[in-house]
């Protein structure tokens, strides 16, 4: 008489399916969404004039003429670098780092407010004009960019 065989010798155990959240079906839908959004051209539009914003925010005192105000040189070349690295990341990795663009709609907002919070009443208008410019498209861009993360996507590419 033949005995019957354990379970454990005719399943291999290298045959079990993956257990790890990276291979759950939303998480690949979600990632191929982030993927589709990262390629139109609403998304490289908004990193390119992102990229130029936040550029142009850190060498604006040198260009506007308003480099003698410390405070407000040194807040504009350092958010404006901050700008731009946070908002550089979306061709690469748009689904790691669509959340960033929060922080830039607080550097946005900084920046409307920065002649008024550094220099004071000092502040002259080309200071004012420039910051607020260029802070509201920071905020607008910053707004698309989080528009962007939760626009559902048709399948042929395009939003």
């Amino acid at each position: 008489m033949r005995l019957p065989v354990p379970i454990e010798e005719v399943v291999p155990v290298s045959t079990q399916l993956p257990m790890g959240m990276e291979h759950h079906p939303d998480i690949l839908e979600l990632r191929e969404h982030y993927e589709r959004a990262a390629a139109t051209p609403r998304a490289q539009a908004v990193e390119a004039l992102a990229m130029l914003a936040g550029l142009f925010l850190a060498i604006s005192p040198w260009v506007v003429g308003f480099s003698g105000f410390s405070a407000l040189t040194i807040s504009n070349l350092v958010l404006g670098l901050a700008f731009t690295v946070l908002m550089a990341g979306y061709g690469s990795a748009y689904e790691r780092t669509h959340a960033r663009a929060w922080a830039c709609l607080a550097i946005g907002a900084w920046t409307c407010l920065a002649p008024w919070w550094t220099v004071g009443s000092e502040a002259v208008f080309r200071t004012i004009l420039t910051n607020l410019v260029v802070g509201g498209l920071m905020i607008c861009l910053s707004l698309g960019a989080i528009s962007m993360a939760g626009s559902p996507m048709r399948r042929g590419g395009g939003s």
